[in-house]
């Protein structure tokens, strides 16, 4: 495995610099896609778009499903798109192959009409193991949304993994749902 400094413990410290940069607010009023409002915000968009972020970012998350055995990776557009893209490029790097693939929210209403984007022609989500992965979490709802998509079109969904947990009731959806639950950092990460 490829490690920028050779510690697992350095590289995700390194993350929270990165993301306190480039990505987290505090002192704000907003309101989250949850629809709940909040004094935090991260926006992790210029964190998984940064070089060093990204590749920390997939390095990091593949440590943390290595023993899942997923042969894909993927959730719902736009939060997933670069993460899945950077885990997957990693993976190749790495000698541990997860292909990357994204869930539209709603299907395209021309060309294939396909709502699971970025497999390859003639290949299914059927019979995969998949991790299903997210920027930031909330309540854990549009994760969920991604692994009944990813269910219904006959996957196996071995976790469901995020950048942040915000620490606002995902883990216990995810429990309810009896889908495991991963966080690379949480909100008391940042406070």
């Amino acid at each position: 495995m490829i490690n920028p400094t050779g510690s697992t413990a350095a590289d995700r410290n390194r993350l929270i610099e990165i993301v306190k940069a480039r990505s987290f607010q505090s002192g704000v009023n907003i309101t989250l896609a949850s629809g709940k409002p909040s004094t935090y915000y991260f926006n992790m968009k210029p964190t998984m778009l940064d070089p060093e972020g990204s590749y920390l970012i997939a390095s990091l998350m593949l440590d943390l499903v290595s023993e899942d055995k997923a042969t894909l990776i993927g959730g719902l557009e736009m939060g997933a798109v670069p993460v899945a893209t950077s885990i997957a490029t990693v993976s190749h790097i790495q000698k541990r192959s997860i292909s990357a693939f994204f869930i539209r929210k709603q299907a395209k209403e021309h060309g294939t009409q396909a709502l699971i984007e970025g497999l390859p022609k003639g290949e299914e989500i059927t019979g995969n193991r998949v991790v299903v992965v997210e920027d930031v979490t909330t309540t854990g709802a549009s994760a969920l949304k991604a692994v009944e998509a990813v269910k219904e079109a006959g996957g196996e969904v071995v976790c469901v993994v995020t950048i942040v947990d915000r620490l606002d009731g995902a883990g216990e959806a995810f429990s309810e749902a009896g889908v495991p639950f991963k966080a690379l950092l949480t909100l008391e990460d940042f406070k």
